[in-house]
């Protein structure tokens, strides 16, 4: 019974699946133009745009993980880790600029709903008196029911943030989500010792000897 219940959570278990990119220097992954400190600045938006598309390929229920390789040899040895917390500080940062957008979005539905209601009641309203006024015109008939259309031409978008517009941006937060807790593995390509590793992390204290 053991062993059965142990194969039924390794298939329960979602598969793996790696989001790899290859630079030179750690540093080109991130934008030059920000002028935060460097641990902290934003992905270079050419970085952050493959990685994002890289994860919209993957199925939903893929564990990501990112896989840098580096074209030079270790350095730090903390610096996977500097790495991965400066890439998931973004992802979350852009998860919560995405949740706030789409809690604006709610607010502007609510805003125009209470306003294509109020506008579609005085259209409704004002259609009835424009029968009553006009009762056997043709004129009339046609004028009341431009009017009814004209309320309902108010509802369009307010049905179409809270049918539509709402869902995909909720589906990029929960992208971002995901990005936000991804591990970051570096491989790297040299063997041979090398300093370069400080031009990647010029904060970075150096490693005693």
């Amino acid at each position: 019974m053991a062993a059965h219940g142990g194969s039924a959570a390794r298939k329960m278990t979602p598969p793996e699946a790696d989001i790899e990119v290859r630079v030179a220097e750690l540093r080109r992954l991130f934008d030059a133009m920000d002028p935060s400190p460097f641990r902290e600045r934003d992905l270079d938006p050419k970085a952050a745009e493959y990685i994002v598309d890289s994860a919209r390929e993957l199925p939903r229920n893929a564990s990501l993980a990112l896989l840098v390789h580096l074209d030079r040899s270790a350095g730090s040895p903390d610096e996977a880790v500097l790495l991965g917390d400066a890439i998931r500080r973004f992802f979350r940062s852009r998860s919560r600029a995405t949740r706030w957008q789409l809690k604006r979005l709610f607010r502007a539905g609510r805003a125009s709903l209470l306003i294509g209601l109020a506008f579609l009641a005085s259209a409704l309203a004002a259609s009835h008196f424009i029968g009553l006024s006009l009762p056997e015109s043709g004129f009339g008939g046609l004028l009341s029911e431009s009017v009814i259309i004209g309320g309902w031409v108010a509802m369009w978008r307010p049905l179409e943030i809270f049918l539509y517009d709402w869902w995909p941006i909720l589906a990029e937060a929960r992208l971002f989500d995901r990005l936000a807790a991804m591990p970051v593995r570096i491989k790297y390509s040299g063997a041979a010792a090398s300093e370069a590793w400080r031009r990647d992390w010029p904060a970075t204290a150096a490693t005693p000897v």
